[in-house]
């Protein structure tokens, strides 16, 4: 009992985090009907951002502290936002009047583009990062096992609940969220009506690239590692948590996130036990569980969990 209560902790944790990757996948295709494959690596380049400038502040002896992490999130957020204005420049806004298919294959090479700068410009090798949040406060001892929750588990869960109730204020009460809810709606319509919908998309991939700077920021302490390829693999765990939880719902992207962060941390820990039905996996086989899930939804659950079957007029 206390195992499986450890290991529940810890899938929320990680869920977390895909599902604030999630929610980036869902606010573009809630705009402009189309999946930006490049997000997972924008994710990464957060990450990537963040190590960078834990490194600079080590330089200069202020790398400890909760003001130097949350400066660390301001800049990643900054920046990572500027990758994907650029990525919503050059792979989408010149492609919107295409064939569907144009930018799907665009944002496919954007994403192979950012990940071979990074391998250029930080070298292939994964990057170690000391820890920066440490700390843990034992929930329960029993039967020789001690349950613990971490001061970063715990930084994961706030960060995340308060950037997204910021980010649900946002869409829901103010002038943006209501341009934003309008192009979902029609956006040839929003456009007649005076909403600039260029500028409605664009700041809508801004926001969904700090969100992923956040994730990348997180993970990036949590785990402590960064690699130029580790966008892929988080990028489909997430668009797989959007779509478990059904592209274009919001608390359908949290809820996929939770769901695929816990499905491969209990695979992690339980497959390859000697229990009925499991003893024959592999643990590595975790990633295979969640794209199971992906193919599993998209056959028999096409709309997601929370998500509403589109209505064509014609």
């Amino acid at each position: 009992m206390a195992y499986a209560l450890q290991q529940l902790i810890n899938g929320v944790a990680l869920g977390m985090i895909y599902g604030l990757i999630a929610v980036g996948y869902t606010m573009v295709y809630g705009i402009i009907g189309m999946i930006n494959f490049a997000h997972g690596d924008i994710f990464m380049v957060g990450a990537f951002v963040s190590l960078i400038s834990f490194v600079l502040l080590s330089a200069g002896g202020w790398a400890a502290g909760p003001g130097a992490v949350l400066l660390v999130l301001l800049v990643s957020m900054a920046i990572t936002a500027l990758y994907g204005w650029s990525v919503e420049r050059i792979a989408y806004r010149p492609l919107r009047g295409s064939f569907r298919l144009a930018p799907l294959i665009s944002a496919i090479g954007m994403s192979i583009v950012l990940q071979n700068f990074v391998q250029v410009s930080q070298g292939a090798r994964a990057k170690p990062i000391e820890p920066i949040i440490q700390g843990s406060v034992e929930l329960w001892h029993g039967n020789g096992f001690s349950v613990s929750l971490s001061t970063m588990q715990i930084v994961i869960v706030v960060v995340t609940l308060a950037v997204l109730a910021i980010f649900t204020w946002l869409v829901t009460s103010t002038k943006l969220g209501r341009a934003m809810r309008a192009c979902e709606q029609d956006r040839k319509m929003a456009g007649l009506l005076g909403i600039d919908t260029d500028r409605t998309i664009s700041i809508t991939f801004v926001i969904g690239a700090a969100l992923a700077a956040v994730a990348g920021t997180l993970y990036l302490l949590r785990y402590g590692l960064a690699d130029f390829f580790m966008g892929f693999i988080v990028g489909v765990k997430a668009f797989t948590a959007a779509v478990l939880g059904g592209v274009g719902s919001l608390p359908g992207a949290l809820l996929g996130g939770l769901l695929i962060g816990l499905i491969e941390t209990l695979w992690s820990a339980y497959a390859g036990q000697d229990m009925f039905l499991l003893r024959e996996l592999n643990p590595a086989y975790k990633d295979v569980a969640a794209f199971a899930i992906l193919i599993a939804t998209l056959i028999f659950l096409p709309s997601g969990l929370l998500g509403r079957a589109e209505v064509e007029k014609v």
